[in-house]
């Protein structure tokens, strides 16, 4: 994958959320970068949920994975510190979410490991360069998020439901979108369904389980794709002891560039 310059724009997002002047949404920010869901895990975990994105690769698709007990990702951009440079975590305890702070900086530790997984944002740099709109950058709002009926592959302790993302779209830009997004297997691919949302499990599209709702408009269908908030599902079904997530659609900024994650 490819790198940019120092002192760029997702550099820049990254400082601001470690300052603390990021704890928002981070879709739209700094464009034409790669962003990255995050799970924070103990290391006796750490193999089976490595095996558990190998299994799922359109949910979980791995960008990186840490060292044991080592905050940074050199791989992923210059000076990251795991710690503070996501806009917002979840702290969960047995299954249950305990906090959302903005630094987890006094609850890392030398038995953690961090996993970082592809973003669907990373796509939607392509839709929008040809034409597509994508309804929660307009509405300046989170990218609306469902879990499914559609089981995720179980491996060792791992297994619960597949979580999507919504964009609606007409039908033939549907069909464009399928296209486009298939170019990015890396980063959740083509979508999973199209149409209507209680054939995968969704009671109510306008209030998803996570994000914020947004506008269908008339002659629309929602779009749904993979997302990588799957594991947060999957850890509600684990209930670990401990771990650590970010808060949905608050990603990481890598230097990596969107382009360089294409199969043409």
């Amino acid at each position: 994958m490819s790198r940019t310059i120092k002192n760029d724009a997702a550099y820049q997002a990254r400082l601001d959320a470690r300052a603390g002047i990021l704890t928002g949404p981070t879709a739209s920010l700094a464009l034409g970068h790669v962003q990255a869901n995050l799970a924070i895990l103990t290391k006796d975990l750490a193999h089976d949920f490595l095996r558990f994105c190998q299994r799922n690769p359109k949910s979980c698709p791995l960008v990186a994975v840490s060292e044991t007990g080592d905050p940074s990702l050199p791989e992923l951009g210059q000076d990251i510190d795991i710690r503070t440079d996501v806009p917002r975590y979840r702290v969960w305890r047995n299954g249950e979410l305990v906090a959302e702070p903005t630094d987890i900086r006094d609850l890392w530790n030398d038995d953690l490991v961090a996993f970082l997984i592809g973003c669907s944002f990373s796509f939607e740099e392509a839709m929008l360069a040809d034409g597509l709109p994508v309804r929660h950058i307009e509405q300046g709002s989170n990218v609306p998020m469902y879990r499914t009926n559609i089981p995720t592959v179980a491996t060792g302790p791992f297994s619960g439901p597949l979580v999507v993302s919504m964009r609606p779209l007409k039908a033939a830009d549907a069909i464009r979108a399928v296209q486009i997004t298939s170019r990015f297997p890396s980063v959740h691919g083509a979508p999973v369904h199209l149409g209507n949302p209680s054939l995968i499990g969704i009671a109510d599209i306008n209030n998803p389980d996570y994000g914020d709702p947004v506008e269908i408009r008339e002659g629309e269908i929602p779009v749904f794709w993979a997302c990588g908030v799957t594991p947060q599902a999957v850890i509600a079904n684990v209930r670990p002891e401990f771990c650590i997530t970010h808060a949905p659609g608050h990603m990481l900024v890598t230097d990596l560039v969107n382009s360089s994650l294409a199969v043409i």
